[in-house]
């Protein structure tokens, strides 16, 4: 880092080491020596080097490897590090981010989103995002990986910007752009593992432990020997996003894969170190948990005795809404597949609290219903449940274009964070497959292998896309030129709508499931929900069979608001809003409504009309 007098100083953990030396790749080359400063952490403060300065620490005389915490890789996983001009010119001073419930976020991965997949290709998309009604874009892993082509869980420098999306100077334009138009900004980071290929951490110190194993290899220290260390390294990397980049929120990726039996546990310490932040940046840090567990203390606060993550990923919600629409029961999807689930996952937040699972073959979760709305983020799609699909299907190649309407109708109008996967809202057909561009040849076939194994639990035939093969990222590319076209014209209109109901109609705006109602009928095959807020109701009515279902209305005076059978909404219509006109007045008693086949539909109550004095006395 900069230091005083036109100095750097560098500083590195190393307690394997028994010396240590900067190795700067300067003409002429340059070795300077690091003075041991206590807890196995070395220093040097080292005068004429600026940003662009390439260097390594060496080891020993042999052993030479890039910066741990390096900033910038401009020559990949296996080349020097890059000292960077951290000067950057922020617009955002007013900026103090977003309140969790208006929170409604996009998932975009940079290499796809674009043809030319940086973050600076992002920014001209932005307006449309926010005309859509998107309020926070979320990043899939940036820190640097392998090559050029990656879902970004092969990071191996949690600090170092993937050279290949535009660097750390790209990255903060694209903030910077967002906070200038409202939206907030999500980064999803891997604190479960490292990336196999460029992965010399250990060389350092302890910061791996054969005491656990998981899915993706060796597991982070977080409690054993030396453990100390390894937290404050990634507790530093995730502050370093919220004050180094502006960030909103950190998704943290699979935090039950954070094998940590320690009385205090990493991310206890982790969203403490968060929270301390934001009172000193004076704006809004937030810590998302992707979770399998059904775990309520994840969201628990701290001081309530949980771990204090701001909101979780539900795949309840998910695996519920997805087996009713596609009827798939396979894999971890044989713990669902009625409509009751759909029910329960709005009533409660998580299906599965403390019941048995079939997939898992004992109990699993723990009740959460106890706990705000605003902590579940919930999707019809995210970049697993599609990617992770052997040839990447989105749901839009799985179901009818009527089904797609209901599964964004049940999202964007739920009491939680909604979430969408880049170019849902318009059933963008390329899939996103998973994709990869290691140079180890032992390593891709290991990988080619895993899928196969990975996929036999599905019982799906054939043969998995090369994840090598750089047509595989190709075919995974959004084709944006679409949601101007047809049918994805219609859905995007649909999405926008329902998010303008979701911000302008109270009921709908407050995220409360205590004044909510739900029933579901299992043989017919109709959800019900009725949600309110003060003075405003609303009814939203599901019918996933595909013949029409007659359901009972409660009394009242309603409104057909929206109706996904109206002809504005069929694929062969023309796209625009006028699904939003009050029309089909509904005045009733308790009555019976036909529902039509596969449909959603939004009723607004209207309250009797009580004349005023004045208009007695007229």
């Amino acid at each position: 880092m900069p230091a005083e007098h036109g100095c750097y100083r560098f500083r590195v953990w190393a307690p394997h080491a028994d010396s240590m030396t900067v190795v700067l790749e300067t003409v002429p080359p340059r070795r300077i020596p690091m003075d041991a400063v206590g807890d196995g952490y070395y220093e040097a403060l080292v005068a004429d080097v600026g940003p662009g300065t390439l260097y390594r620490y060496g080891l020993t005389e042999t052993l030479i490897r890039p910066d741990p915490a390096s900033q910038a890789q401009p020559q990949g996983v296996h080349g020097p590090s890059m000292l960077v001009d951290r000067a950057f010119a922020w617009h955002d001073a007013d900026w103090d981010g977003l309140a969790l419930h208006d929170y409604v976020i996009y998932e975009l991965h940079v290499g796809t989103f674009t043809r030319a997949g940086t973050f600076d290709a992002i920014i001209p998309h932005l307006d449309g995002l926010k005309d859509l009604g998107i309020t926070a874009i979320e990043l899939m892993p940036l820190g640097q990986f392998p090559g050029t082509r990656n879902w970004g869980y092969d990071g191996v420098y949690p600090f170092a910007v993937q050279d290949s999306y535009g660097g750390p100077l790209g990255l903060k334009r694209l903030v910077d752009a967002c906070h200038a138009r409202g939206l907030a900004v999500v980064v999803d980071v891997v604190y479960n593992h490292l990336g196999p290929e460029g992965n010399y951490l250990a060389d350092y110190g302890p910061y791996f432990t054969d005491r656990y194993s998981t899915p993706w290899g060796t597991a982070i220290n977080f409690d054993g020997p030396g453990s100390d260390a390894v937290r404050d390294f990634f507790i530093a990397n995730a502050c370093f996003w919220f004050s180094e980049f502006h960030i909103d929120a950190l998704r943290l990726d699979a935090v039950h894969a954070y094998l940590d039996f320690a009385a205090v546990t990493f991310l206890e310490r982790l969203t403490a170190a968060v929270a301390d932040l934001a009172t000193v940046l004076s704006r809004r840090c937030l810590l998302f948990a992707e979770s399998n567990r059904n775990d309520a203390r994840t969201i628990t606060p701290r001081d309530q005795h949980g771990f204090g993550c701001d909101a979780q990923w539900n795949d309840d919600f998910h695996h519920a809404l997805r087996t009713v629409l596609t009827g798939d029961r396979t894999g971890y999807y044989q713990d669902f597949g009625a409509v009751a689930d759909v029910a329960t996952a709005y009533r409660d937040g998580f299906v599965y609290t403390g019941q048995y699972s079939p997939f898992r073959d004992c109990r699993h979760g723990s009740p959460a219903s106890h706990l705000p709305a605003a902590r579940f983020i919930v999707f019809a799609q995210n970049h697993d449940h599609v990617g992770n699909r052997m040839y990447g299907e989105r749901l839009g190649a799985l179901v009818s274009f009527e089904r797609l309407k209901i599964a964004a109708g049940l999202v964007l109008l739920a009491p939680a964070i909604p979430l969408l996967f880049m170019g849902e809202e318009y059933a963008e057909s390329a899939p996103f497959l998973y994709f990869v561009d290691h140079g180890d040849p032992d390593l891709l076939a290991a990988i080619r292998e895993g899928r196969r194994t990975e996929f036999a639990a599905f019982a799906w035939d054939g043969e998995p896309p090369d994840p090598a093969d750089p047509a595989t990222f190709q075919h995974s590319i959004l084709q944006p030129e679409l949601q101007i076209q047809g049918q994805h014209a219609v859905l995007r209109a649909w999405y926008r709508t329902l998010l303008q109901l979701r911000r302008s109609i109270p009921a709908l705006a407050t995220l409360d499931r205590t004044q909510m109602t739900v029933t579901c009928d299992a043989l017919q095959g109709v959800l019900s929900i009725e949600r309110w807020a003060g003075s405003s109701r609303v009814m939203l009515m599901v019918n996933f069979h595909d013949v029409a279902q007659a359901v009972p209305l409660p009394a009242g005076r309603w409104h057909g608001h929206l109706d996904s059978a109206a002809l504005a909404w069929q694929p062969d219509g023309q796209a625009h809003d006028a699904g939003l006109a009050l029309d089909d007045q509904v005045v009733v008693g308790e009555t019976l409504m036909t529902l039509p086949p596969t449909s959603f539909r939004v009723l607004v109550w209207v309250a009797e009309h009580v004349p005023s004095s004045h208009e007695d006395t007229v």
